[in-house]
């Protein structure tokens, strides 16, 4: 009667742990949707083997072993292939790369002191700096970008 209760216990036990790894995992797919960054991807990997060992009867100490390893060896492995792979070696495409060399017409006064300033180039409305006071109405050259403040000049 015991021993049908321990095998069920353990049964039980082994069912829990592997659920609980897998909700790990399935959290860690959701974090890494939500904010991608190649992190939280091998997290999941990590989780989904120890899973694997709580399902063939393993116990905590082996499915935490089993976790870290394979979290461990992926990230080593795989995540600067994967980033570099992804990125395609040249990040991000900026929007504002396009506009460096294109005139525009400044929509509110540039004010240097202040930073502030905005022009519309190619027919689109941006935020604008420049190392001279530039007033309404002038025509402007971009020469470069910080992000998405557009860098002008006098044309």
């Amino acid at each position: 009667m015991f021993t049908f209760i321990g095998r069920w216990f353990d049964s039980w036990l082994a069912e829990v742990a592997t659920l609980t790894w897998l909700a790990l995992a399935l959290i860690g797919a959701i974090v890494e949707v939500s904010i991608p960054h190649f992190g939280f991807a091998f997290v999941s990997v990590g989780a989904i083997a120890a899973a694997a060992a709580a399902y063939f009867g393993f116990d905590i100490v082996a499915q935490i072993f089993v976790f870290v390893v394979v979290l461990t060896v992926s990230i080593l492995a795989l995540r600067s292939r994967l980033v570099g792979y992804i990125a395609g070696g040249k990040g991000v495409p900026s929007r504002t790369e396009p506009l460096v060399g294109k005139q525009g017409v400044v929509t509110h006064e540039i004010d240097t002191p202040r930073g502030s300033g905005r022009v519309n180039v190619g027919g689109e409305d941006w935020a604008a700096r420049s190392s001279e006071q530039i007033a309404t109405g002038e025509i402007v050259r971009v020469v470069g970008a910080d992000g998405i403040v557009l860098e002008v000049t006098r044309s």
